[in-house]
């Protein structure tokens, strides 16, 4: 069965975010990711979450819909429908790659077409991406499960059984092995220092000496982690360390 397509509905109006939830219900190859009430709420969770497809209010507290679109960047939004009470928005909308705009008030067969066409264009961008390496890794937090998008994480360490994915000040627990994480992770990007961590090269700051020949690393925000002795050369080759 196919992956489900996972949506974000961003709209200051609880009604009009319930309606297009209920819309959606009926829906088996879609997933209601989140919601957001506010434009700065959109773009944390559009950040966070990194659905699919976004419904978008244009009229919203803090940022219009437009400025969500721009402030991520039209290459990084989701597939995005505009949602407006005034249609003179759907020119701005379209300039910011919308693939489809809603004029409240909407009836259930343009939502329908509106979403076809959402779901059409998803469909289409997952097969330009078919990405080789993983893009999101999902999580258990809290009794439910989160996406954690690969480009968030600074570096991952062993714990037991389960391995722990760092993500700025936020530690997420996954049941997979580190080997299998490695194979996961985009080998351009993530390096494996030690059999117990992987990090994120950009991440790195700077390598240090330590007494007896070992080494160890410091990341940007300050964190210390091993390094073995098999994986410092080529670690040093990197990071263009002579």
């Amino acid at each position: 069965m196919a992956e489900k397509l996972r949506v974000l509905i961003a709209d200051d109006e609880p009604l009009a975010r319930q309606r297009i939830e209920d819309l959606l219900a009926k829906e088996e190859d879609i997933e209601i990711a989140g919601s957001a009430s506010t434009g700065n709420e959109a773009i944390t969770q559009i950040l966070d979450l990194a659905p699919d497809i976004l419904f978008l209010d244009v009229q919203m507290p803090d940022k219009t819909g437009v400025e969500v679109a721009e402030e991520i960047g039209a290459d990084a939004m989701p597939v995005t429908v505009f949602i407006t009470a005034f249609s003179q928005f759907a020119l701005d909308a379209f300039d910011v790659a919308a693939v489809d705009y809603l004029v409240k008030p909407f009836d259930d067969e343009r939502f329908a077409q509106a979403l076809q066409r959402a779901r059409k264009r998803a469909a289409e961008r997952r097969r330009e991406i078919a990405p080789k390496y993983a893009d999101r890794i999902a999580v258990d937090s809290r009794g439910q499960t989160r996406v954690v998008p690969v480009a968030r994480i600074d570096y991952i360490t062993a714990s037991g059984p389960y391995a722990e994915l760092h993500v700025g000040d936020k530690t997420f627990a996954v049941r997979e092995r580190m080997q299998t994480l490695e194979e996961r992770l985009d080998p351009a990007i993530f390096f494996r220092v030690h059999r117990s961590a992987i990090v994120r090269l950009d991440r790195i700051e700077s390598l240090l000496h330590r007494p007896g020949g070992d080494y160890a690393l410091r990341l940007k925000d300050g964190t210390e982690l091993d390094v073995s002795r098999a994986r410092r050369d080529e670690l040093q080759e990197r990071l263009g360390i002579k």
